[in-house]
């Protein structure tokens, strides 16, 4: 027991790290381009900066190759992107249709598309979109995932890891402190109040949904043999189409359904939290009906 909760905090204890060289490396940055972006915005680029080259050490480190932590062959990688992209599509749709019949989204009547700007949007949202994952996903559910699977059970690791994963999203400060008042204390002052966000009861709703995304995405991972491609792809799509709903949709706050979205996108809530909940029911149903259909690496 106790080895399993030191194996749980390790990570914590990398992310605290990435946090607080991006706290002192924010101040730094200020000093040399000024206060053209808000140090708070500084130190979150700079978290994910460290935590992404924290990759390759915690690999030498764990004995991990790339294999290990789910990149398949380059063939195999950039078909599973594909049909990554199509799951984030099938299962994220539903979702759209239905807060937009519930009234829940509404058309942004404001918004003058043309075929070019339509196009140039969805362009620039889906590199956004693939960025974001290329980030998150080698982090999550590669080396985190994978170091946690060799001390954890598979059941802990994708529940430890999607933890984190949702933490992360909400550990952040909305407090813009003036460049002239700037001290290198600044950034743990910004620290402070990023983890008090934690304890805000009004993020729980999204918190809960991110979770079930991490659930379903680790699930993914560790069911179906090297398919971080997969999980890429799943994100990509997931985070494209929030993106391009929270450009053509507004959200309707006087809606009777609006408890079924948060503050936090619009999208993600207690309605991803239960559709991702039965959609992970079925295809670990749909997994045991057809187990010679898949290849995976380790049993929950």
């Amino acid at each position: 027991m106790i080895k399993s909760v030191y194996y749980a905090l390790v990570p914590l204890l990398v992310l605290l790290g990435a946090i607080f060289i991006a706290c002192l490396a924010g101040y730094f940055i200020m000093l040399g381009i000024g206060d053209q972006f808000p140090l708070r915005k500084i130190i979150s680029k700079s978290t994910q900066f460290f935590l992404v080259l924290s990759i390759f050490p915690l690999m030498t480190y764990l004995k991990l190759k790339k294999e290990d932590i789910g990149f398949a062959g380059k063939a195999v990688f950039f078909k599973q992107l594909l049909q990554g992209f199509g799951l984030g599509f099938i299962t994220l749709l539903p979702v759209f249709i239905v807060l937009y019949v519930l009234d829940v989204n509404v058309v942004d009547q404001s918004q003058v598309w043309t075929a070019a700007l339509l196009a140039k949007k969805m362009t620039l949202t889906l590199l956004l979109a693939l960025i974001i994952s290329w980030i998150e996903e080698p982090l999550f559910r590669g080396i985190l995932l994978t170091g946690l699977q060799r001390k954890l059970s598979v059941t802990a690791a994708i529940i430890i890891s999607a933890t984190y994963y949702a933490v992360l999203h909400f550990l952040d400060a909305s407090t813009n402190i003036p460049y002239q008042e700037l001290t290198i204390l600044s950034g743990f002052e910004l620290l402070g109040e990023a983890f008090a966000n934690l304890l805000n009861p009004e993020i729980l709703p999204a918190f809960w949904a991110l979770i079930m995304v991490g659930i379903f995405l680790g699930i993914l991972r560790t069911r179906i043999k090297a398919s971080l491609g997969l999980c890429i792809g799943c994100h990509t799509c997931w985070v494209w189409q929030i993106k391009m709903s929270k450009s053509v949709f507004n959200t309707n706050f006087s809606s009777d359904y609006l408890y079924l979205v948060s503050s936090y996108d619009g999208v993600i809530g207690p309605l991803v939290t239960g559709w991702l909940s039965l959609a992970i029911i079925g295809f670990i149903l749909y997994r045991r009906i057809n187990k010679p259909a898949f290849i995976k690496e380790r049993e929950l």
